[in-house]
């Protein structure tokens, strides 16, 4: 596999269950990336150094996965330009409405694009890393063009019959 254009970072271990959704989405569009769990709060050493490690290798964006407070997706835009893609994991107590909150309020200036909280949030994360890609790979755009059809078409073949 070429080098990663996308990197995966999320903060525990017990996160790749949601994250894992954001990976398919790479893996099925061809898309290299490199998944690791590096906490913001346990490890930010081996945080900055892995966000300058793989920006030097060409990643052209971060997709974040954090429970709880949430800082990871914050901690990783404050350290780079690249776009960094927050995914709220599922909390025990409060479900991932605290890491919600925690993503979505980033201070002006410093932009985390927040996405839902759980499976389906991680899932578009991938799309939109695809999507942002696209811009720059005509070949990237044209799947991701064919993958929206699909969609459209599974619906319009959909009948149920209490609606015919």
């Amino acid at each position: 596999m070429s080098k990663p254009l996308v990197s995966i970072i999320m903060g525990s271990s017990n996160d790749w269950d949601i994250m894992s959704q954001a990976a398919q989405q790479l893996k099925d569009f061809g898309v290299a990336y490199d998944a690791r769990v590096i906490s913001a709060h346990r490890s930010p050493d081996l945080l900055f150094d892995y966000i300058k490690e793989v920006s030097a290798q060409g990643v052209q964006c971060f997709i974040a996965g954090a429970g709880g407070a949430a800082h990871l997706a914050g901690v990783i835009a404050g350290k780079t330009t690249l776009p960094v893609l927050g995914v709220p994991i599922p909390s025990k107590y409060l479900k991932g409405m605290d890491s919600l909150l925690s993503i979505v309020q980033m201070p002006k200036g410093i932009p985390v694009a927040t996405f839902a909280i759980g499976e389906a949030g991680a899932a578009n994360a991938g799309l939109f890393a695809i999507a942002m890609l696209a811009l720059n790979d005509v070949a990237l755009a044209e799947r991701l063009t064919e993958y929206r059809a699909q969609q459209a078409i599974k619906i319009a073949e959909t009948t149920l019959p209490e609606l015919a």
